[in-house]
């Protein structure tokens, strides 16, 4: 892998960087995926560590629903 290669996170990445389990993503409204690999049938979903970063800025905290998303 060289500097130019691009880095995904796949769904365990991102509950791992957000600090959650797994399947409490299930839970949350996730951003659009940066990319999808595979033709058919199901496609695994990856997202940079950027968009990730900035939608968990963004998100509710933890017992603050009311907080604005966007």
């Amino acid at each position: 892998m060289t500097d130019q290669t691009p880095v995904y996170l796949s769904r365990s990445d991102l509950a791992r960087r957000i600090g959650v389990q797994v399947g409490t993503l299930g839970h949350y409204t996730l951003p659009e995926p940066d990319v999808y690999i595979g033709l058919e049938g199901r496609r695994t979903m990856g997202w940079k560590v950027e968009t990730i970063d900035e939608w968990n800025a963004r998100r509710p905290g933890r017992g603050n629903w009311s907080k604005p998303t966007n």
